[in-house]
């Protein structure tokens, strides 16, 4: 008959595992965010650009 022993530093190792990869998957999504900032900016600026444009063509012509 075997003897069923649980290796608890594979648990263990497990847990940090999982916790080191919910970490990372943390960080990335930051920095993906955090990237698109200057994207959001600049197409923030090219809209005010265009409605200025618009604007001025509709009141000069």
């Amino acid at each position: 008959m075997s003897d069923p022993q649980v290796d608890p530093a594979g648990n263990t190792q497990a847990f940090r595992a999982f916790a080191r990869n919910q970490e990372e998957a943390a960080q990335e999504a930051q920095q993906q965010e955090s990237s698109r900032l200057p994207l959001y900016i600049a197409l923030g600026v090219a809209l005010v650009i265009v409605v200025a444009v618009v604007g001025y063509f509709a009141f000069v012509a």
